[in-house]
């Protein structure tokens, strides 16, 4: 998340958003099977098994961010575990219950002003924001890893859309999102947030090997 303390002219009722993007996102999980783990994702060296523990801190850190600070903190190792259908299953039933906790946090009354993010107080709205963006691209990078050829709703795309080119600006992506992919004029709402996000909708290359680096982020 790079952008200023400034979120876009056309407020888009960003707690809304986020409750949308938490309902894509455990659309997506519900699909996860064993042998989905080693999969890559649209990140490039990313496996989804690598991605779910990055989901499970992000949801952790957006959730305190209801209560006016997000700790940022590195991508965990994998954690581990035998890969049985039982562990995976409890794994995504814990990033559910995450995933509502997080959306309970933000709904309840008395929400701070800011969020102080690393060294910056920002907007609550421009948290909640952020907090949609990250997770419906994830979502997005969940479904491609399953196998599933599932679409960012296009009214969810297009409101995040204004929010996406103001937080992840185009110089300072850091190793959060990839170099901004082209597109051309008549691309719809989806693919210009995914291709701002640093993901191309074409088919993925084949899995990582197994026991490969665990990359930085996404």
């Amino acid at each position: 998340m790079t952008g200023g303390p400034h979120r876009p002219a056309d407020d888009q009722a960003p707690l809304e958003l986020l409750e949308r993007a938490l309902a894509h996102a455990r659309g997506a999980l519900v699909e996860v099977r064993p042998h989905h783990l080693d999969r890559r994702t649209p990140c490039a060296r990313w496996d989804l098994d690598a991605l779910l523990d990055h989901m499970d801190d992000a949801l952790d850190a957006f959730a305190g961010g209801a209560f006016g600070d997000v700790a940022l903190t590195p991508v965990p190792a994998s954690c581990g575990g035998p890969a049985d259908d039982g562990h995976v299953r409890a794994r995504v039933a814990g990033l559910q219950a995450k995933a509502c906790t997080l959306l309970g946090a933000w709904s309840a009354p008395g929400r701070p002003v800011t969020v102080t993010v690393g060294d910056h107080a920002l907007p609550v709205d421009v948290v909640a924001a952020a907090a949609a963006l990250e997770i419906t691209v994830h979502a997005w990078d969940v479904d491609r890893a399953t196998g599933r050829d599932r679409p960012v709703p296009a009214d969810l795309a297009r409101r995040l859309l204004p929010f996406a080119h103001v937080l992840v600006d185009a110089g300072g992506r850091g190793s959060r999102f990839g170099e901004v992919v082209a597109t051309g004029p008549d691309a719809d709402p989806e693919a210009r947030l995914l291709a701002w996000t640093g993901r191309r909708t074409g088919r993925l290359p084949g899995r990582p090997s197994h026991g490969g680096p665990r990359p930085a982020d996404a």
